[in-house]
């Protein structure tokens, strides 16, 4: 028997084993759980999630396979899916998740959503991290100066250098939020940042469609909300750190 091949075969299988525990989806590194990370979905089930109008996570239009929390249009009732929010709220955070989505989808990331808040038929309102195929989507040419865009503050700000994957393939978007400064991130790249409460944000929100909301994006704390626009996104890795 050659014991220095048979060492160097366990020593490769057990680089491999590591290497495979640490890139594992839906899962927590030692580094990120000593960091103070948290999973808001586990790859498996719906828990920590709910419809943000009935409190109970929908019964159709939301689908989970292959670690991934899907919106899925095929499989919606005229009653079914709906936007989806956080059970817990959250104030100083660092979000990250991976998304893919479909050619020509919309969606989106909200957060500080307060579901307690009458909206009447409106969909629930918050700071939107906006979610799109900027080729094939007609909204890429709404808004104002591309405010519509992937990884945009949506309706408000629009971003800057966007390193987008395409449909059919993985990014990464990423939501800081410290006090009052916020920044999005889509794969590792700033692309917003700007600062709530100030004279320049209450600016920019009286010339959006958010005019109406009094406070908006000035909550201490709110939920954070994954959008059914009716078309199919895939997310997974959703994690968050709470900023003390």
């Amino acid at each position: 028997m050659n014991r220095q091949k048979d060492k160097n075969t366990n020593t490769s299988e057990i680089q491999q084993t590591t290497g495979a525990l640490l890139s594992a989806d839906n899962t927590l590194s030692d580094k990120e759980i000593s960091e103070g990370w948290q999973l808001l979905f586990d790859g498996k089930t719906n828990t920590g999630w709910m419809n943000a109008k009935s409190g109970k996570f929908p019964s159709d239009g939301w689908k989970i396979e292959n670690g991934a929390l899907i919106i899925d249009p095929e499989g919606k009732s005229k009653t079914g899916g709906g936007d989806i929010v956080t059970v817990k709220k959250f104030g100083n955070f660092e979000l990250s998740l991976e998304f893919k989505y479909t050619p020509g989808a919309n969606s989106g990331i909200k957060y500080f959503v307060d579901i307690e808040k009458d909206n009447g038929d409106l969909a629930s309102i918050g700071c939107e991290y906006q979610i799109l195929d900027d080729r094939l989507n007609e909204d890429a040419k709404a808004g104002v100066a591309g405010n519509h865009t992937l990884a945009a503050l949506y309706d408000l700000i629009p971003p800057q250098d966007v390193s987008d994957n395409g449909p059919g393939q993985w990014n990464k978007a990423s939501i800081i939020v410290n006090d009052n400064k916020v920044q999005h991130l889509l794969n590792g790249i700033k692309t917003v940042e700007y600062e709530r409460g100030t004279p320049e944000w209450r600016s920019l929100v009286a010339k959006s469609k958010y005019r109406n909301f009094e406070g908006f994006g000035e909550y201490h704390e709110g939920r954070i909300l994954l959008q059914d626009h009716g078309h199919e996104v895939e997310f997974r890795n959703i994690k968050i750190r709470e900023i003390k």
